[in-house]
């Protein structure tokens, strides 16, 4: 079974329930960043050996959070020996309004994958986005290139909803699924 591990950094647990979706659907490790844009104690390690790493941050002003950036600048290690090169990669993120600007949190985790020398997997499910779809419906948002959910800025992780998060867990399994498909022998 290939390794697949979910980094991410949440503000105030909104992600976090996602990434935790994600993983649930993947199989997959959680590593959170914390606070001030740590890995806890063997994090780079957890990294380093696996298969797929699927990357999770929030939206804030139409980019990922300052420490969802410390860990990435952080990885420019990696970078510099290629350690990360032709693993698996994907992205998720949560955003407060319905756009957000969660199309670039997205493209800067897609660009940070590439800098890696990563690949890149997609969300490979279609929209509902029917007359008949519900705002709860999975992808309903109509992301293709990671998962994406929507939390109005006065509710709480626990009140996420449900399509948003059946979309991250479908978006773990499919990830996981790709990944042993690629697993190195």
């Amino acid at each position: 079974m290939a390794e697949v591990v979910v980094v991410y950094h949440s503000g105030y647990g909104h992600t976090q329930r996602m990434a935790q979706a994600v993983a649930d659907g993947a199989g997959a490790e959680l590593l959170a960043i914390d606070a001030d844009g740590n890995l806890p104690e063997g994090g780079w390690e957890t990294l380093n050996a696996a298969d797929a790493i699927i990357m999770g941050s929030p939206t804030y002003m139409g980019n990922i959070s300052w420490q969802f950036k410390k860990f990435a600048d952080a990885s420019s290690r990696i970078w510099y020996t290629e350690t990360w090169k032709d693993k698996l990669f994907a992205g998720f993120t949560n955003s407060s309004a319905l756009n957000g600007d969660k199309a670039s949190t997205l493209n800067y985790l897609f660009t940070l994958a590439m800098q890696h020398g990563g690949i890149w997997v997609s969300q490979g499910v279609l929209p509902s986005n029917s007359k008949a779809a519900q705002r709860n419906d999975a992808n309903y948002l109509g992301s293709y290139s990671g998962a994406v959910a929507q939390s109005p800025t006065d509710a709480g992780a626990n009140e996420m909803l449900p399509g948003d998060l059946e979309n991250a867990r479908n978006f773990g399994k499919r990830v996981a699924g790709v990944a042993g498909r690629f697993q190195r022998n």
